[in-house]
């Protein structure tokens, strides 16, 4: 029988923590949501592995290595209303669960959504909506949001997302150009949307988040 949880304490001491990613909360989260269950079944034996698993249509279960990291950027707190963009199977919901005060997770394929709000239910994750949606429409009937984040790459960021930050707000999404990738935190102040570069990252370009298609601030 595989030790899934010897394998999520694997994963936080050599990929989480050796990416200077400290903060209690997030290793707390990391070391407690089951990742083999919000993967494809083909990938639960391979859950653990410090890369992205692959959902087909360029979408992606994110690495956690990266996933920590923009959180351990974002700067979480208990009080945050948090929008999770492109959710897939909740992973990322749950992690973000566990630190925020609640989550609101969007996920473009119905039945993706639908199988998450099925297993985030049952692990127990009552902080969690799953709406199923326009992934770059996002869901303003239950913003103002504290933080966005865009679990995939960006080419730019639609003006209804940053619309749906409160003032003071911030946003994480990883700024694809060509080959390249780069995570930036952006903070609205006035608002204006101001990004800050923070480390390079590859992902595919999510739907809906194409220059052809989106609208850049």
């Amino acid at each position: 029988m595989t030790d899934f949880e010897a394998r999520r304490r694997m994963m936080v001491d050599t990929q989480v923590r050796p990416s200077d990613v400290t903060r209690f909360p997030i290793i707390d989260a990391m070391l407690t949501v089951p990742r083999e269950t919000f993967v494809p079944d083909a990938f639960r034996e391979t859950a653990y592995v410090g890369e992205h698993i692959p959902l087909g249509r360029d979408r992606v279960v994110m690495d956690p290595r990266v996933l920590a990291m923009i959180l351990d950027k974002l700067d979480l707190t208990g009080d945050d209303l948090v929008l999770d963009l492109g959710s897939a199977y909740g992973y990322s919901a749950a992690v973000i669960a566990h630190i925020a005060q609640a989550v609101i997770a969007v996920e473009g394929d119905e039945d993706l959504a639908s199988e998450s709000q099925g297993l985030l239910s049952d692990y127990g994750a009552d902080n969690v909506i799953v709406e199923q949606g326009d992934m770059a429409a996002g869901a303003p009937e239950h913003g103002p949001y504290d933080v966005i984040i865009v679990e995939g790459g960006v080419e730019a960021v639609p003006a209804a997302l940053t619309d749906q930050l409160k003032e003071g707000g911030r946003m994480a999404a990883i700024f694809v150009d060509g080959a390249l990738g780069v995570m930036r935190v952006g903070h609205k102040h006035n608002g204006k949307m101001t990004w800050r570069d923070e480390f390079n990252a590859g992902v595919p370009v999510m739907p809906g988040f194409a220059k052809e298609t989106a609208f850049s601030l």
